[in-house]
């Protein structure tokens, strides 16, 4: 644990070069479908998007024990696709006001963080859930969540793994709540993962992004573009904006169809995200790395 008395332990995404990877919730309307199952995917990045690196969901894992990892494991190498981040969602209120709660959540995480060893991943993404409804009235819960955390971080001593906390809604996102945790854990393997999309209704995503951008350790692209372009959530000016601001490291296409009617057949589901992913690709690719 580093002491509060010590200089802020910034964490610094600059070790990692820019490279593009592939949230698998991108896919998750073909996956609750049934197209596909979680060992299927290394060769869908490389088949269908030609995407070597792979963030994945916990909830995606069918069975999470070692033969299984290794199996994954296996399925990845023969894809020549790289497991970045392990995104981790409902094990626990890591900022609940019941130090039970909190202590609960911790523990829940740490089967996650042998997987990500396991893996090979960079990191683990948690959430901060549990609190008041109305966050800013809470004054406590930066100080709850990075207990948590720090309980999370002393587990994962020797795995190599960061911890990261994204803006996914609620306390979580906003962003100067997001600085305060930085500082408040203050452990050279915490930081956030800046996802473009996930702020609070009424947040100018651009100031926000620009914001906590010097604590990211992972992003999520995410945005509108062509006939659907909305100004406030414009994909290629969040880009822009992350890149412009210093950020390297993996930009992990976050993307779901954006679309009205009736739900699609499963092949129609699939086709779509597909088509999506490789429009956001490309826009990314053209901010990133200068690709016409």
């Amino acid at each position: 644990m580093i002491l509060s008395t010590m200089a802020l332990a910034l964490p610094t995404s600059g070790a990692t070069p820019n490279a593009i990877s592939l949230a698998a919730w991108s896919f998750n309307g073909s996956f609750t479908l049934g197209k596909w199952k979680l060992l299927d995917l290394p060769g869908i990045l490389r088949d269908k998007l030609g995407i070597t690196a792979l963030e994945h969901v916990n909830s995606f894992f069918e069975n999470p024990t070692l033969v299984y990892q290794q199996k994954l494991k296996k399925a990845c190498a023969d894809a020549g696709v790289r497991s970045t981040i392990i995104m981790c969602d409902n094990e626990g209120g890591t900022a609940s006001p019941d130090k039970a709660e909190r202590v609960k959540a911790a523990i829940a995480h740490r089967k996650w963080i042998d997987i990500g060893h396991e893996l090979g991943c960079i990191s683990l993404r948690c959430n901060v859930y549990g609190g008041l409804p109305d966050w800013k009235q809470d004054r406590d819960l930066a100080d709850r969540a990075a207990e948590t955390l720090r309980l999370m971080l002393d587990y994962a001593q020797g795995s190599d793994l960061n911890i990261l906390v994204e803006n996914h809604g609620g306390a979580s996102s906003d962003p100067d709540l997001l600085v305060a945790l930085v500082k408040k854990v203050n452990h050279p393997k915490f930081g956030l993962l800046c996802d473009l999309g996930n702020w609070n209704k009424g947040d100018d995503r651009y100031a926000a992004v620009r914001k906590i951008l010097p604590f990211a350790r992972g992003l999520s692209v995410k945005g509108t573009w062509g006939d659907r372009l909305d100004p406030a959530f414009d994909c290629e000016k969040l880009v822009r904006t992350a890149f412009e601001g210093g950020y390297t490291g993996y930009w992990g296409l976050e993307i779901t169809p954006r679309r009205s009617g009736p739900p699609l057949a499963v092949a129609e589901q699939f086709e779509a995200e597909v088509r999506t992913l490789l429009e956001a690709k490309a826009i990314t690719e053209r901010v990133v790395f200068a690709k016409s």
